[in-house]
């Protein structure tokens, strides 16, 4: 079966991870979300095109490199299985190696033989299934246990007195178990970027891999075999030039220095500051950093010193180093054009060339930009703005002539909301008339239209009719009217007045006071 094509940011990530990270087909496989198979294949594809090294040269730029790509066949080779058991009962020697057996395996079959390095892989893959269970061991600077505790810290708000929980954010690398922690507000995306962040600051380097739980900031969509990383988190660690590697769900082994370094956080830090009152996010995490001083500088049970001397004998010279530019938080979401070629990014809408209408793409967030991507490719780049339900328009996004924009436009509208009633066409042509530009009312505008699908022509007509007479024309307004049927009372000013009817010689009436 043929494999499904990849975009070429994703085509990018392997390559990179392969030949600048040196990281196996498995472990790529594991943070991209892409089968081991597939990572194969690309593979084969890029050496026979000669692409052995990480950055590319600079031939292969993004289209030379896609059209040579995937127009490249894979060659297929057929290797001869080594008998897994024979080499197991071999090693049992004290003078045997996996070097000397590879070597006599692929003299005996010199026609098709596995590459020692994928020889190792596969009897290690081989090994694992033998065993119910199989202990860890960690390379210095090679993985970071990232993960939440369970319990939270209370944080008192000192003029109002309410109080607010904070999440405890927890990294442990797996050779020295060097601990960090700090308090956030949540487990939101941001916190969750800005906390490895910090993180790596307070480590002064970058391991290998880092290993979450199934975090819904981290990862988009839990799989025990290929969870599907969160945008945002893949842009961090391709800044960082380090690989996320999700935890399975249900396997606490695969996490276990995490777990326990929560429970070692939970244990000395936060059963430590129960008593205390803390009345800022700041102020707890001074106290957790002193805490979180002494916890690293203690000296280990299982080890003759402490955790901040391990990780300055083995972790920290095996650390990457930092990148020259400081990371800034990106939001990456996925958006659709609407028909007003439009987008919404936090209530506010960016405009994209309309050809582009009805087409996903991706936006990239930060404090001060919204960058827009179609098939890798930027579309559109505006200035990050904060106002709810405003509009930032492009001039040169805009059609020649907005009959071509798929038959909308501000006739259209009218005719429609004229189909309905007078009412309906006068309070439309006031929606189109509100905005600089009529196609940024389009939204507003079918969002009143469509309500006669749910409560009838009649009835939208006549709650515009009493929308306009009382200068009350929001679409929320309308359709609150519509929910409590006041679209079928009378108007205010045209109530009649009950009393003046009345004629009695007991009752003055209102001209007495006259």
């Amino acid at each position: 079966m043929p494999t499904a094509p990849i975009s070429m940011r994703k085509l990018k990530e392997i390559l990179r991870l392969k030949y600048g990270a040196q990281l196996t087909h498995r472990q790529i496989a594991a943070s991209l979300s892409i089968s081991p198979s597939s990572i194969s294949t690309y593979a084969n594809r890029a050496a026979q095109l000669g692409i052995t090294d990480w950055p590319l040269d600079g031939k292969w730029d993004d289209a030379t490199l896609k059209q040579a790509f995937f127009q490249t066949k894979v060659k297929n080779k057929q290797y001869a299985l080594p008998n897994w058991l024979n080499i197991k009962n071999e090693l049992t020697s004290k003078t045997m190696t996996l070097q000397l057996l590879w070597q006599e395996y692929a003299q005996q079959h010199p026609e098709g033989h596995y590459s020692y390095n994928h020889f190792c892989r596969q009897y290690k893959t081989w090994l694992k299934s033998q065993r119910l269970s199989m202990r860890q061991h960690h390379k210095a600077g090679e993985k970071l246990f990232v993960d939440y505790c369970g319990p939270t810290m209370n944080i008192v708000n000192p003029r109002t007195g309410e109080i607010h929980t904070a999440q405890v954010f927890v990294a442990v690398l797996g050779a020295s178990n060097y601990t960090y922690a700090e308090a956030t507000w949540s487990q939101g995306l941001e916190n969750w970027i800005m906390s490895h962040v910090r993180c790596f600051g307070f480590l002064g380097g970058v391991p290998e891999l880092v290993i979450p739980d199934n975090l819904k900031s981290g990862v988009s969509k839990a799989c025990r075999y290929e969870p599907d990383l969160n945008p945002t988190y893949q842009q961090l660690a391709e800044h960082y030039q380090t690989t996320v590697i999700p935890a399975r769900p249900y396997k606490p082994k695969d996490k276990a220095k995490a777990e326990v370094g929560v429970q070692i956080v939970e244990r000395w830090i936060m059963a430590r500051l129960r008593h205390e009152i803390f009345f800022s996010l700041k102020q707890l995490n001074q106290r957790i950093r002193e805490l979180l001083r002494d916890m690293n500088n203690r000296q280990m049970k299982k080890y003759p010193d402490s955790r901040y001397a391990r990780f300055m004998a083995i972790d920290q010279p095996a650390l990457k180093p930092l990148p020259v530019h400081t990371y800034t938080f990106t939001q990456v979401k996925k958006v659709r054009v609407h028909i007003d070629y439009h987008v919404e990014v936090d209530k506010h809408y960016y405009s994209v060339p309309y050809p582009l209408v009805k087409k996903q793409l991706e936006a990239h967030i930060t404090g001060q930009q919204v960058t827009l991507y179609h098939q890798d490719g930027i579309v559109a780049v505006h200035p990050r703005a904060y106002s709810i339900g405003g509009h930032t328009t492009n001039d040169q996004h805009m059609p020649v002539a907005h009959q071509k924009h798929q038959q909308w436009s501000p006739e259209r509208f009218e005719r429609w909301a004229k189909d309905i009633g007078q009412d309906t066409e006068q309070l439309v042509s006031l929606y189109l008339q509100q905005r600089k530009h009529p196609e940024q009312s389009y939204r507003r505008c079918l969002g009143l239209l469509n309500l006669a699908k749910k409560y009838s022509p009649a009835r939208l007509n006549a709650a515009c009719a009493r929308a306009l007479a009382t200068q009350v024309t929001s679409l929320k307004s309308i359709t609150q009217m519509l929910n409590k049927g006041l679209d079928q009372q009378p108007l205010p000013n045209s109530q009649v007045e009950r009393l003046n009817e009345i004629n009695h010689h007991n009752i003055r009436g209102q001209g007495y006071y006259h």
